[in-house]
């Protein structure tokens, strides 16, 4: 009889498969960690885009969340798209009252081409009832400027947002280089109150990068879960994306996703 860790995603539904909670759930499995969810929002979307988004009621999101934690329990849990004030209320009140411990917070508020996602009221309700909860938070570039209240293009601009950042009270801020430019697009700088880290790994080249953000912090949530430290499993986590990214899938007629089952590609294939 196997006991695994448990992890949840507290997110949305990427019909295309490439993101959400698709993405999330396949990159808890890799790490051999039992994956729930809670369903915040359904997409209609594939390669080249978005194209309807419907939330879940609230008390539904609510109720996703006490099932698993009151039964199975879980070790760790991340947050993707929240859509909206009501959502990320209720998550945040739940995430308290369950007592889930190691959270991960992508704070999907603006996209990695600067498109913002949600509302200016659900964002100030991330910032002030979310983001306090996050054992790591993990903004991306344009993210990062929202939150930190400046102008992000250089490594200098990511330390200083991110020890601004970790004033909103996450324990760990991850300010991510997606969004940079050149070879800063591989650098992430982390900070957690003590220790400032330049985490960078090689640039890949490929068009095929839908899901990276999801994939991250699911990454770090199943490294957390498992018992790594935050700092541990976020280096983990980069290494896992790093490798998808190697074999990611060239799929539909857009972005593709990453290859999260690449031990299962790369029996047949090279990496590009």
């Amino acid at each position: 009889m196997i006991s695994p860790s448990v992890a949840l995603t507290i997110a949305g539904s990427d019909s295309g498969g490439g993101a959400g909670i698709q993405a999330d759930l396949r990159t808890f499995a890799f790490h051999k960690v039992h994956g729930t969810s809670a369903l915040t929002c359904i997409t209609a979307q594939n390669t080249l885009g978005v194209m309807r988004v419907d939330a879940l009621p609230p008390e539904s999101v609510a109720a996703q969340m006490a099932a698993v934690v009151s039964d199975i329990g879980v070790q760790a849990a991340k947050t993707g798209m929240l859509l909206n004030q009501d959502i990320i209320a209720i998550a945040a009140a739940q995430i308290q009252m369950l007592q889930i411990p190691n959270l991960v917070v992508d704070p999907v508020m603006v996209s990695r081409t600067g498109a913002q996602l949600i509302d200016d009221v659900a964002i100030a309700t991330l910032r002030t009832a979310l983001i306090p909860l996050a054992t790591v938070l993990t903004p991306n570039r344009y993210e990062a400027q929202m939150l930190a209240e400046m102008e992000i293009h250089t490594l200098a601009d990511m330390q200083i947002a991110a020890q601004k950042i970790h004033q909103l009270g996450a324990k760990a801020v991850l300010v991510k280089g997606g969004g940079m430019a050149g070879e800063l697009r591989s650098v992430d700088v982390w900070w957690d109150g003590q220790t400032l880290e330049i985490l960078q790994m090689e640039v890949v080249d490929t068009k095929n990068t839908h899901g990276t953000g999801c994939t991250l912090s699911a990454a770090i949530a199943a490294n957390l879960a498992i018992g790594h430290d935050a700092l541990t499993a976020t280096r983990l986590a980069k290494q896992y994306v790093t490798t998808a990214l190697h074999y990611s899938l060239a799929i539909g007629k857009g972005q593709g996703p990453v290859g999260h089952f690449f031990p299962l590609l790369m029996i047949n294939s090279a990496p590009s």
